[in-house]
């Protein structure tokens, strides 16, 4: 998993136009949707280590 939580969250935003613009035929609007879900699972990821992390942190003040 490369990339920041940032770049991915663009990344994803890049593909809802692409979806929604009326132009993308319905393979690659499958093909983009696929993509979009692993990117949001990849998000949760990030998410959810930057929680233990801070909750971490928390403990050891």
């Amino acid at each position: 998993m490369t990339g920041t939580y940032e770049e991915k969250i663009e990344e994803l935003k890049r593909i809802i136009e692409k979806i929604e613009d009326g132009n993308t035929s319905l393979d690659e609007s499958m093909r983009l949707y696929e993509q979009g879900a692993a990117l949001v699972k990849q998000c949760e990821s990030l998410l959810t280590d930057a929680e233990l992390k801070i909750t971490t942190l928390s403990r050891d003040v």
